[in-house]
């Protein structure tokens, strides 16, 4: 099932399905095979809750889940620390954004004022499905909920001189999530990441390229800390970071998952 949480038009919170139309299943688009490069924040298909379907252009898309933390990865794919001309670390290289952070599908994201440079990173984001602690690596797909996409928005300005990066990566609207968390069985072991600014592609890559694989990040991870439901995983971002601007539009699909969209603005 691909799960989507969303405001039906009552205004109630719901956490549903998207399913396929007659229409979506012809044209073989929708939030799990839109076309690569497309804009808008508009799902394909329709909204099921407790016997009942919504048109999703009337309804409110919320992030997939509601994160206690999502722990992010950095320099998980090789081409992307060698642009950042760092080393491939010895170990997952872990750091924080708290819920705060957490924005949703079709948003308007307020970036920081007066930054010299904040940058789209395009990310695999797993969705913890259960409360865990010391999952070996055999067993991590067990804890998996599903998959979705993930921006990690990042303030270079401040993360080059501080050490924790909370002014760097944990504010208000730094990781966009959506939309939709896709079962890990759809998601290929060689799933296509790809992101787009303004329609131009920017990033693309492969999750077979990530340093560390999806087991071995929980098991890291859980080494040291409890994961609990909704808790997120974000996997690292391939090379092609780069700077937005006011206006910005940017678009993540994920092979498998769908295409998560929002823009940015700078006051």
């Amino acid at each position: 099932m691909t799960r989507v949480r969303f405001r039906d038009p009552t205004g109630a919170v719901r956490t549903g399905e998207l399913v396929e139309t007659e229409k979506t299943a012809t044209s073989g688009s929708g939030a799990a095979g839109a076309a690569s490069g497309a804009t808008g924040p508009a799902l394909e298909g329709e909204l099921a809750f407790a016997g009942r379907r919504y048109d999703p252009g009337e309804c409110v898309i919320l992030p997939p889940c509601e994160p206690t933390k999502i722990v992010c990865v950095g320099r998980n794919y090789a081409d992307h620390a060698a642009e950042m001309g760092a080393d491939v670390p010895d170990r997952p290289s872990l750091f924080l954004k708290p819920p705060n952070a957490v924005s949703s599908h079709g948003c308007t994201v307020e970036l920081p004022a007066d930054k010299e440079r904040i940058d789209y990173e395009a990310e695999l984001a797993v969705v913890v499905g259960e409360q865990c602690r010391d999952v070996a690596a055999a067993d991590a797909m067990d804890v998996v909920a599903g998959f979705t996409c993930m921006v990690d928005l990042s303030n270079r300005d401040d993360q080059t001189v501080e050490q924790n990066w909370v002014r760097g990566k944990a504010f208000d609207g730094a990781a966009p999530l959506g939309p939709v968390v896709a079962p890990p069985e759809d998601v290929p072991a060689d799933a296509v990441i790809e992101l787009w600014v303004d329609g131009e592609r920017r990033q693309s890559s492969t999750r077979e390229h990530l340093i560390f694989s999806v087991p071995e990040l929980i098991a890291e991870i859980t080494t040291y800390m409890t994961l609990e439901p909704g808790d997120v995983v974000a996997t690292g971002t391939p090379e092609g970071v780069g700077p937005l601007s006011d206006g910005d539009e940017v678009a993540v699909e994920i092979e498998g998952v769908g295409r998560l969209v929002h823009t940015v603005a700078i006051p």
